[in-house]
């Protein structure tokens, strides 16, 4: 199993373990913080699962789309590390990924 770690809005930061085959969205939602809504499920269409993915990890995940920027320009707080959870499929080279939910909105 990998670690996923996942730093909250209040600064609080939580290890999930968890298998390939699901996006970062899905390991965060599948282990009850409810803090990240996804309310599209994964769709990309709704940006309400948005992350801060730590730097040290850009180079390891999957090129942005067209449709996955396009909802983060929506964002008031869109940054460099900006990514929607849904669109990073979590496996084990992913191992120690550490994300910061952003704020709603």
């Amino acid at each position: 199993m990998s670690r996923l770690l996942v730093v909250t809005s209040d600064g609080t930061e939580r290890v999930f373990e968890a298998g390939p085959g699901n996006s970062v969205m899905e390991v965060i939602r599948d282990n009850g913080l409810e803090e990240l809504l996804a309310i599209c499920g994964g769709c990309c269409s709704c940006a309400t699962c948005h992350v801060y993915v730590d730097p040290s990890f850009a180079d390891r995940l999957p090129p942005m789309s067209d449709d996955e920027d396009g909802l983060l320009d929506g964002s008031d707080y869109r940054r460099p590390e900006s990514r929607l959870s849904c669109q990073i499929p979590f496996d084990e080279g992913l191992d120690g990924l550490r994300v910061t939910v952003a704020p709603a909105g």
